[in-house]
């Protein structure tokens, strides 16, 4: 219970990193910052659907064109950020299409690092929390 708790929390956080550095590095590509409540909204909406899009993409993928297996990445991420953006309560917003193709490379790219990354952290301290 623990371990699913702590996968869920990394997740968060990547999607949380890879949506903040999209708004920081692309200026199509915008986080309502005085609404705390939607960007926190965005943050849940994206990686909900990005944990849920993932798997099925990948299935039917391998399914119907094997040949796209290694872009399940990016078009999941493609697609819960369109949906996250459609959400209107969702503090997000993406304007043109460079901002949407450059917003979805840095999004995956931030995303797959930080769940690359962060669960050494994450089980370091509870490996020590346990011989604690």
């Amino acid at each position: 219970m623990l371990t699913l708790l702590i996968r869920a929390l990394i997740f968060l956080v990547s999607a949380a990193l890879g949506l903040i550095a999209a708004d920081l590095l692309l200026p199509g590509f915008s986080l309502h910052w005085n609404d705390w409540w939607g960007i926190l909204l965005a943050v849940v909406i994206f990686a909900v659907l990005q944990s849920v899009l993932a798997p099925w993409l990948f299935k039917i993928t391998r399914r119907h064109a094997n040949a796209l297996i290694g872009g399940i990445g990016l078009l999941s991420t493609f697609v819960a950020l369109l949906i996250a953006v459609l959400i209107p309560a969702a503090g997000i917003g993406i304007d043109g299409p460079v901002a949407w193709i450059i917003g979805t490379l840095v999004v995956w790219l931030v995303t797959a690092l930080a769940t690359w990354l962060l669960p050494p952290l994450f089980i370091k301290s509870k490996v020590q929390d346990r011989r604690t």
